[in-house]
């Protein structure tokens, strides 16, 4: 088994749960989304937002952000986005601990510095073309360099609010030290809802085998799978013992393991996944398949990094 997961300052008491806001509605799904993981978890919610002084300057000239009148328009737009969610999420929930916070910095430096500390990290994202133009290399970025776990709030229309509240935490297993760390996330997660817990292992003929150890490329269909699902077993094992409330269900097949993904996200609550794998997921979450999973789950989906 890896590193506990709770062995590390994203999860003290103290740790908040972190929240990127920008007045669209992506981010005002996103801060629901994190205010109720707040609010069931005891934890604080903390509210930032970054003006970006420095994108600006490239864009407007370096002496033109700094004149005092601009720099106050920005500032104040910048606390009239967190003040307004910060009034939302007061008017949901009165008891809720919340804090925010408005900085210099660009949205993904700013939600990168918090990673270090925060129990999550949380960010909205939005089909829409336009916004993701916009919003693509701070979801890259923070997905990609951020450490303890990421949580990019995807929304689905048929489900209440958006956001589902039922249905499993799923979760992507490759037998990589990173994809244990997302185990760990997914008990985690799926015991704190009282869910159900979705183990996906995915293999096809580029990886076929090398999660059982074996690269068997000439054996029959059926006692691959066999070796497969024996190894996920093994694999799932020392957590079901940790969080015996959890009820696990073994997904194991020949498939791309980002379309299976996409396909359990239509009827999960949360999708799991680590920053980086081996064979099949590899790539899970960088470049073509990252924005695949990001840009078309109908789900939040989680990104876990490696303890430090």
């Amino acid at each position: 088994m890896a590193r506990e997961y709770g062995d590390n300052a994203h999860h003290l008491a103290s740790a908040p749960v972190v929240v990127g806001v920008d007045g669209s509605a992506a981010a005002d799904s996103a801060l629901t989304w994190a205010a109720e993981v707040a609010r069931q978890r005891g934890r604080e919610l903390r509210i930032v937002h970054g003006l970006d002084l420095n994108g600006m300057r490239d864009v407007f000239g370096r002496y033109d952000v700094w004149v005092p009148p601009v720099l106050d328009t920005v500032r104040s737009e910048g606390e009239a986005i967190v003040q307004r969610a910060e009034h939302q999420v007061r008017a949901a929930a009165h008891e809720l601990g919340v804090s925010t916070e408005v900085s210099d910095e660009s949205p993904a430096e700013l939600l990168l510095r918090h990673s270090a500390t925060a129990y999550l990290v949380v960010l909205g994202a939005s089909g829409t073309s336009g916004l993701l133009a916009h919003m693509g290399s701070i979801l890259l970025s923070v997905i990609s360099h951020a450490e303890g776990a990421v949580v990019v709030v995807r929304t689905d229309p048929d489900a209440d609010n958006g956001v589902r509240s039922d249905g499993p935490v799923v979760v992507g297993v490759d037998g990589s030290p990173v994809s244990e760390n997302a185990l760990a996330a997914a008990f985690e997660e799926a015991s704190q809802r009282r869910a159900e817990l979705v183990a996906m292992h995915a293999w096809n003929d580029l990886n076929i085998g090398r999660f059982a150890a074996d690269p068997y490329l000439l054996f029959p269909v059926n006692e691959i799978e066999t070796d497969e699902r024996a190894a996920l077993a093994e694999r799932l094992a020392g957590w079901q013992e940790k969080f015996p409330d959890v009820p696990v269900r073994r997904e194991v097949g020949p498939a791309a393991p980002a379309t299976e993904l996409l396909h359990w996200s239509k009827t999960a609550q949360l999708v799991v996944v680590g920053s980086r794998g081996r064979g099949g997921f590899r790539s899970l979450l960088l470049g073509s398949t990252s924005n695949s999973l990001v840009q078309h789950a109908h789900c939040p989906v989680m990104v876990v990094h490696p303890a430090k």
